[in-house]
C-alpha cells in the first residue's frame, strides 16, 4: 500500500502580504521561462499539480509534464497527468444520484466492515436545485407560484433527501429550489476566483453538467465531468486526464451595434465545431476580448460543449475585477485576487501582446463580421444568418431526412391544420409555425445586455401595437433573482408580460426539455397533419426530441429574437421584407423598427444592474422558500431507505461486492441490443424529459399506484434505478437499426420479436446472454449524464463499440465498468457488414495496458480489430475494480 509523502515543491512556497494579512502561495514565476510561455489555462493545472504533489496521487512527473506542456502537447497519444480541482458543483438531476450513491456507499462500507463516516466530500461541493421546475403554467400572473407549487408537490421526496444530505455530509452546500440556474449562481455567487485559505490558489471546478464551462468566462478553469467522476473528486481523488492542446482564439475588432453575444457564440460554435477541438482547451486572447463584458464571455464559455472543447477560457483581467465589484464580492477579497494573480503572472492584459502565450494553433475572428443568427433546426452548431433563415427553413423541409432535413414531399409541403383554442377562436398552423417561444437557459439569462435588450424590444413592440398569438407558449425563466430585480427596476416587465413572457420559474426549464404540456388541440393538429412546427429558445441545446415532442424544429436564438419570432408567429419569415404586424393606423412594423441598439441597452444596464441587487438576492439564497424551510427531514449519517419511495431507491451497484477484486474476463456470445448511427446524444440514451404513458417506466410507476400526472420526468427520478433503467434509450426519436420504426424499441434475437428495449434486455438477462451496443461517431455527445452509463450497465450492456466517443461519456462508461471499444480508422458497422443479428465475442489481452487492441469475433466466422479505449492507467484500475465507486469503497476499507 503506497502512502503520500511530503510535497517536494514546498520549497517554492512564498509569503505575500495583502491588506495587512500574510498568506503563502506557490511562486510559479520561479519556474522560469517555460512557465512564462504557458497558456493561462495550463498555468492553473500546473499550480494545482505543484500544490497537491504527494508522489502518490499527484507525482513530480505530473508537475514536470505540465511545465513542459509546449513539447508534451504534441506527443501522439497524449501525456497523462493527474489534476485535483479545487471544488465540485452539481445540479439536482445529476446531484441527486450522486448523493444517492454517497448514501449507498456508506451502507456498503459499513457492510464490508469499514467506517461509513469516511464517505464524505473532502473538497467543497455545491449543489444547486434548478432542473426540477417545469413550465406547466405560462402567460399568467400566477404562473411562477403555480409552477413552484407543482415543483414541490412532484419533488418533495427528492427535496427531503437533498436536505437530509445537507446535514448528513460535511463540506456540502445545498442551494434550494427557486434560487436560479446552477451556472449563473456559480458565476454570480459561488465562484471564488482565488481561494483565500492560508495558501492562496486559483479556483478550479468540475461539475456534473457539461455547461460548467461557463465559469471560464470569469477566469475560473472548469469543465463538466460525469457524475461518477465528480463523486471521486468529492472523495479526494485526482482526475486523470491527457494534457490538452490549447487552441488560441484571437478576437479582434468590435461587435456591430445590432449584434448580440448570442450571435457571437453561435458564430464561434459553428467555426470551432468545423475546426475540430474535441479534447482541447480553447483560450481567448487579443484586443477584441477586452471589449467583451464578463457576461458576454460567459455566454461564449457556456456553449463550449456545443463546439466540442473541454474549456473555453478567458483569463482574469480588469473587466473580471469590475464584474466582481458589480456582483458584490468584498473589496478585501478582490484585492487579494488581483494581488495573487499578478504575483503569479495569471492576470491578463488583452491589449498587451507581450503577455500572449504559446498556443498549439491560433485561429482568428473579427467581431465586426458577426451577424444576427440562429442555430438549428436540430443541432446547435448549425448556425443560420437570420437574413437567409426563411430560405434555409424551407430548404430543410424538403432536404432528405438528416440534421438539416425533414424529407417532405411537395404534397406534404402544403399541409396545414386548424384548431379551436381556449379563447374560443379558431387558428390555423402550418410548417414553421412557432408553438413554443422561451427566454430560458443560463447561456443568455446570465447576460443583462441581451435580457434588457429583450425587454426594450418588448416595450417598443407593445408601443407599436404588436401582440403575440395566444396559443404560442411564451415563457421567461430567469437564471437568478437578480435578473427579475433589474428587469423590474428598468421598467420593462409590464411589456414582457403584455406579450406573454411572464416569469414562470427560476431554473433551466425549456432548455432541458421541461417545457411542459401544450394545448391538446394544438398537439393533435400537429400530429394529424404531420406538421414541422417550431420552438424558439434562448438555450444551448436543440437536439431532436429534447425541447418538446411536438416541435420537430427548434432554433437557438437570442432573447430578442425569441420575442421577434413569437411576434411573427412563424420562422418562415424574412424580417427585412416582411413586417411583424401593423400599427393601429395600418402602417407596417418591421423588426428593424423595434430593435434596440447596443448603446441603448448599455445605458439602461449601467443604471439598473448594481451591486446592491446582488447583495440583497444572495444574502438569503441559502434559506430557500417557506416550503423549503418547512420540509421535515430525517437526521443521522446513514439514510433510512423507504422501500415505497418512487424517487429515492438504494441502487444495486454494490449488492454483490466483495473486498477482493473480481477477475477480468472477456465477453462471450453477446447479442447486440442496439445498432445506432452517428451523433447519438445522452438525450437519446438517458432522456431527462417526460415519461411516455406507454413506456416501461410508466408501467412500473403505474404498478406502484401512480397516475400519469404524477409520473414527473426522467430527470426528476434519477434517484430511482428502477425508473432510470427502464428509461434508458427511451427517447422517442431514437433510430435503432434493429427496429422498424423510430423510438425505444429493438428486435430480440434470435426470435425476431419486436420489443421495448428494456423488455428485451430483461429477456436477454433471463437467458443469461450478455449485451453490447454498436454505434457510430460522437457517441454520448450532449449533457454529461451519469445515467447514460449507469442505465446501459443495468440493462446488461458489457461493451459499446463506437466509431468515436464523446470525452465525458467515455469516462463515464469506464466508471461503470463498461468497456469502450473503438472501430479502427475507416471501419464501421456498415463497412464490416455488421447487421446486429450476429453474436459477438470480445477477447481481452491477458495483461491490459492503455491503448491495447482486442479482437471481436462473430458467429458468422468474421472478426475485426478494435481499440480498447482505456486511455490511462487509472481507467484500467477502475475497470479492474468493476467501476470507480467500487474502487473508492475498497480504498476506504
Amino acid at each position: 500500500m503506497f502512502s503520500a509523502t511530503s510535497n517536494p515543491y514546498d520549497k517554492y512556497l512564498k509569503d505575500i502580504t495583502i491588506n495587512g494579512r500574510t498568506f503563502k502561495y506557490y511562486d510559479l514565476s520561479a519556474l522560469g521561462s517555460k512557465y512564462d510561455r504557458l497558456p493561462y489555462s495550463i498555468r492553473v493545472l500546473l499550480e494545482s499539480c505543484m500544490r497537491n504533489c504527494d508522489n502518490f496521487q499527484v507525482l513530480e512527473k505530473d508537475v514536470q509534464n505540465v511545465l513542459d506542456w509546449e513539447n508534451n502537447q504534441k506527443v501522439e497519444g497524449g501525456v497523462e497527468i493527474s489534476f485535483k480541482p479545487a471544488r465540485v458543483i452539481l445540479q439536482d438531476l445529476t446531484g441527486v444520484p450522486a448523493v444517492v450513491d454517497f448514501a449507498a456507499m456508506r451502507d456498503a462500507v459499513k457492510d464490508l466492515g469499514g467506517d461509513p463516516d469516511k464517505i464524505n466530500p473532502i473538497c467543497p461541493a455545491d449543489l444547486v436545485i434548478d432542473h426540477s421546475v417545469q413550465v406547466d403554467f405560462a402567460r399568467t400572473p400566477d404562473a411562477l407560484n403555480k409552477n413552484q407549487e407543482l415543483e414541490f408537490q412532484r419533488n418533495k421526496e427528492r427535496f427531503q433527501f437533498l436536505k437530509w444530505g445537507a446535514q448528513a455530509f460535511d463540506n456540502m452546500l445545498i442551494v434550494p429550489p427557486g434560487s436560479g440556474i446552477v451556472h449563473q449562481v456559480n458565476l454570480e455567487y459561488l465562484a471564488r476566483v482565488v481561494f483565500t485559505n492560508d495558501v492562496l490558489h486559483p479556483d478550479s471546478v468540475v461539475g456534473t453538467d457539461s455547461h460548467t464551462t461557463m465559469i471560464n468566462g470569469l477566469g475560473v478553469v472548469g469543465w463538466g465531468v460525469g457524475g461518477i467522476e465528480a463523486e471521486a473528486v468529492m472523495l479526494g481523488q485526482a482526475i486523470s486526464m491527457l494534457l490538452p492542446q490549447v487552441v488560441g482564439y484571437k478576437l479582434v475588432g468590435e461587435l456591430n451595434p445590432l449584434a448580440t453575444s448570442t450571435d457571437l457564440v453561435l458564430t464561434i460554435t459553428k467555426h470551432l465545431r468545423s475546426l475540430g477541438v474535441v479534447g482541447k482547451f480553447v483560450e481567448f486572447f487579443g484586443p477584441g476580448v477586452a471589449a467583451l463584458s464578463i457576461a458576454d464571455r460567459a455566454t461564449v464559455a457556456n456553449m463550449c460543449p456545443e463546439f466540442g472543447a473541454t474549456v473555453a477560457h478567458f483569463p482574469v483581467d480588469n473587466r473580471s475585477l469590475q464584474y466582481l465589484v458589480q456582483t458584490n464580492r468584498s473589496d478585501e477579497k478582490i484585492k487579494i485576487i488581483e494581488a495573487y494573480l499578478r504575483a503569479t503572472k495569471q492576470f491578463r492584459d488583452y491589449t498587451n501582446t507581450k503577455e500572449d502565450p504559446i498556443f498549439s494553433e491560433v485561429v482568428e475572428l473579427d467581431l465586426s463580421t458577426v451577424v444576427t443568427s440562429v442555430s438549428g433546426p436540430k443541432r446547435p452548431q448549425d448556425r443560420v444568418s437570420v437574413s437567409v433563415m426563411k430560405k434555409d427553413f424551407n430548404d430543410c423541409l424538403t432536404n432528405k431526412v438528416g440534421f438539416k432535413g425533414y424529407g417532405l414531399t411537395p404534397e406534404q409541403m402544403k399541409a396545414s391544420g386548424s384548431f379551436t383554442y381556449s379563447d374560443g377562436a379558431t387558428y390555423t398552423i402550418t410548417h414553421g409555425s412557432v408553438i413554443i417561444a422561451a427566454i430560458t437557459s443560463c447561456t443568455n439569462t446570465s447576460n443583462p445586455t441581451v435580457m434588457l435588450g429583450a425587454g426594450l424590444l418588448a416595450k417598443k413592440a407593445v408601443e407599436n401595437g404588436l401582440t403575440v398569438l395566444p396559443y404560442i407558449k411564451t415563457s421567461l425563466s430567469p437564471g437568478s433573482g437578480v435578473v427579475t430585480y433589474y428587469l423590474k427596476e428598468s421598467g420593462v416587465v409590464p411589456y414582457l408580460e403584455k406579450l406573454g413572457f411572464n416569469i414562470v420559474g427560476y431554473g433551466c426549464m425549456t432548455c432541458i426539455g421541461n417545457s411542459g404540456p401544450i394545448d391538446d388541440n394544438i398537439a393533435n393538429t400537429i400530429e394529424k397533419n404531420e406538421l414541422v412546427c417550431c420552438g424558439v429558445l434562448s438555450g444551448n441545446r436543440n437536439f431532436e426530441g429534447r425541447i418538446h415532442p411536438n416541435t420537430r424544429a427548434n432554433y437557438l436564438a437570442s432573447p430578442l429574437l425569441v420575442i421577434a419570432y413569437a411576434l411573427a408567429g412563424t420562422v418562415d419569415i424574412d424580417f427585412e421584407t416582411q413586417p411583424l404586424g401593423k400599427r393601429a393606423d395600418g402602417s407596417p412594423v418591421f423588426l428593424r423598427d423595434i430593435w434596440p441598439t447596443r448603446a441603448e441597452i448599455q445605458q439602461v444596464e449601467d443604471k439598473n444592474v448594481i451591486p446592491s441587487m446582488f447583495k440583497e438576492v444572495y444574502s438569503r439564497i441559502e434559506l430557500g422558500s417557506d416550503a423549503w424551510q418547512a420540509l421535515d427531514v430525517p437526521r443521522g449519517k446513514l439514510y433510512g431507505w423507504d422501500i415505497n419511495s418512487t424517487y429515492i431507491k438504494k441502487p444495486p451497484f454494490f449488492d454483490a461486492m466483495t473486498k477482493e477484486l473480481p477477475s477480468i474476463r472477456g465477453i462471450n456470445n453477446a447479442r447486440c441490443l442496439l445498432l445506432l448511427g452517428d451523433s447519438v446524444t445522452t438525450d437519446h440514451i438517458s432522456p431527462a424529459g417526460s415519461i411516455a404513458r406507454n413506456s416501461p417506466a410508466a408501467r412500473y410507476l403505474a404498478n406502484k399506484g401512480l397516475s400519469p400526472r404524477e409520473f414527473n420526468s426522467y430527470g426528476s427520478r434519477r434517484g430511482n434505478d428502477a425508473v432510470m433503467s427502464r428509461g434508458t434509450f427511451a427517447n422517442i426519436r431514437l433510430v435503432n437499426k434493429l427496429s422498424s420504426r423510430p423510438g425505444p424499441t429493438t428486435t430480440h434475437q434470435p426470435s425476431g420479436d419486436a420489443m421495448d428495449i428494456f423488455d428485451a434486455a430483461e429477456r436477454y438477462a433471463s437467458e443469461g446472454v450478455p449485451l453490447i451496443a454498436i454505434v457510430g461517431k460522437d457517441y454520448g455527445s450532449g449533457s454529461s449524464r451519469d445515467w447514460a452509463a449507469k442505465g446501459p450497465f443495468l440493462l446488461g450492456i458489457r461493451a459499446v463499440i463506437a466509431e468515436s466517443f464523446e470525452r465525458i461519456h467515455r469516462s463515464n462508461l469506464v466508471g461503470m465498468g463498461i468497456i469502450p471499444l473503438q472501430f479502427l480508422e475507416g471501419d464501421n458497422a456498415e463497412s464490416l457488414g455488421i447487421t446486429g443479428k450476429e453474436t459477438y465475442s470480445v477477447q481481452l489481452p491477458e495483461t491490459l495496458s492503455p491503448g491495447d487492441m482486442a479482437t471481436v469475433t462473430m458467429d458468422n466466422g468474421k472478426s475485426f480489430q478494435v481499440k480498447i479505449r482505456f486511455d490511462t492507467e487509472v481507467d484500467l484500475t477502475y475497470f479492474k475494480h468493476g467501476g470507480i465507486l467500487n474502487y473508492m469503497i475498497r480504498k476506504m476499507l
